[in-house]
C-alpha cells in the first residue's frame, strides 16, 4: 500500500467490506473505576442513562467526565465502528472504523442531559472532521452516540445551538459531530481506563474553541 493510499485511508472511513475482521471474545472484562470504585459498565437503569461521546484522545476526554456532579461512572472503549472486539492498535489502522468514546453513565434526576452536552461541545473542536488539534485519523472524530429519544433530540438542539454560537464568534466551519444511535461499544484495554488517573502527568488532547455553549434549558 502507498504512503498516499495510506493516509487517505486515515482521513475516510473505510467500508464495511474493507474493516478488520476482529474476533468474538472481548479483549478485556470491564473492572472497576479507579476513582470511583463503581463498575465500569454498571448497566443504564432508573434514572440511569448512558451515552457515548467521541472528543479526540479517549484520556482526557475521560477525565474531563469523571469529575462532572452526576456522572455515575465512566469508561473509554471503541464504538460507530464494524470491527468486533478491536484492540487499540487495530482502531489506530483506520480499518475498523470505531472512534475513540467515552462511555458516560449519569444520573439525568442530578445532571441534565443538555448540561452534558455543554461540557461536551466546549471540550473539543466538533469542526475538525477527522482529527482533533494534533491527533489526526478517523478515531478521533467527534461523536454522539445517544440511547434514548430525549438523548437524540439534545443532541440536536445543543448542536444547533452551538453551531450559532461558533457563527456569531466568527468561526466560519461547520459541525461535523456524527449523532446517531448507539450500536456496540467495546471497552478499550485495562491501562486505557482511567489513564490521567493512573498517569496524572500523562497526555490529555483536549482543547476546545474558546467558544461557550449557551446555557440549556432543562432537559
Amino acid at each position: 500500500m502507498s504512503f498516499m493510499t495510506m493516509l487517505s485511508k486515515k482521513f475516510s472511513l473505510v467500508d464495511r467490506s474493507e474493516a478488520l475482521p476482529g474476533r468474538e471474545a472481548a479483549i478485556v472484562a470491564p473492572g472497576r473505576h479507579t476513582v470511583n470504585g463503581e463498575p465500569i459498565d454498571r448497566p443504564a437503569e432508573g434514572t440511569l442513562e448512558e451515552v457515548l461521546l467521541g472528543l479526540g484522545c479517549f484520556w482526557g476526554a475521560e477525565r474531563l467526565f469523571w469529575t462532572l456532579p452526576g456522572v455515575v461512572v465512566t469508561a473509554v472503549g471503541y464504538a460507530g465502528g464494524y470491527t468486533p472486539n478491536p484492540t487499540y492498535h487495530e482502531v489506530c489502522t483506520g480499518r475498523t472504523g470505531h472512534t475513540e468514546a467515552v462511555r458516560v453513565l449519569f444520573d439525568t434526576s442530578v445532571l441534565s442531559r443538555k448540561e452534558l452536552l455543554r461540557h461536551f461541545w466546549e471540550g473539543h473542536d466538533p469542526t475538525q472532521g477527522m482529527r482533533q488539534g494534533n491527533d489526526t485519523g478517523t478515531q478521533y472524530r467527534s461523536a454522539i452516540y445517544y440511547a434514548t429519544d430525549e438523548m437524540h433530540q439534545a443532541a440536536e438542539a445543543t448542536r444547533d445551538a452551538y453551531a450559532a454560537a461558533l457563527k456569531a464568534a466568527g468561526k466560519s466551519a461547520s459541525i461535523t459531530t456524527e449523532i446517531r444511535p448507539m450500536e456496540a461499544f467495546y471497552f478499550a484495554e485495562d491501562y486505557h481506563q482511567q489513564y490521567l488517573d493512573k498517569n496524572p502527568n500523562g497526555y490529555c488532547g483536549l482543547g476546545g474553541t474558546g467558544v461557550s455553549c449557551p446555557a440549556p434549558a432543562a432537559g
